[in-house]
């Protein structure tokens, strides 16, 4: 799928070679020079940090219901066991749920993330459009993101400017 994509983002870039002008950033590069993406980054990294210990504790506390399962299961009763393996189950369970609710495709970190990074690429893409339109550029490329740009000249690399309107 991404061969694709770079495929047709590469013959359109030779279409519009022909007529029209075209820049490239580096996404990378500019986001290293914005210090909110960094505080936003080494939030993200607390809260997540955080969130782990959370599921590690619950996890570590099955482990713990487990092994003292072992230890005593010669000594319980039929009931017991059985009680015992619902309650390790349960805990088990109680781990796996809050492991999905903060770090599941729609769980708490990506939201958090989302929260975080959304002000600071609509940011970027106003930035990157305004200086599109000044200088007439129709197509600008990510050079950090696409495998397919085997060489761009540093002329068209317009990353300082957009750095300059965003006011770094």
């Amino acid at each position: 799928m991404k061969k694709i994509i770079i495929v047709a983002i590469m013959a359109v870039v030779a279409v519009a070679a022909n007529a029209q002008k075209y820049a490239l950033i580096d996404m990378e590069y500019i986001l290293k020079n914005i210090p909110a993406y960094e505080r936003a980054n080494e939030q993200l990294a607390q809260v997540s940090k955080r969130w782990q210990a959370e599921v590690e504790a619950l996890t570590t506390e099955a482990s713990t219901m487990y092994k003292n399962y072992q230890n005593e299961v010669v000594f319980l009763s039929q009931e017991q066991k059985q009680a015992k393996q619902d309650a390790i189950m349960q805990k088990e369970k109680e781990a796996a749920d809050l492991k999905k609710k903060y770090f599941g495709p729609e769980g708490e970190l990506f939201k958090k993330r989302e929260s975080l990074m959304s002000p600071i690429q609509d940011e970027i893409y106003n930035a990157v459009k305004e200086v599109s339109e000044l200088r007439g550029y129709q197509l600008v490329l990510d050079r950090a993101s696409d495998n397919g740009i085997i060489f761009a000249s540093p002329k068209i690399d317009i990353s300082n400017e957009v750095l300059g309107k965003l006011g770094y």
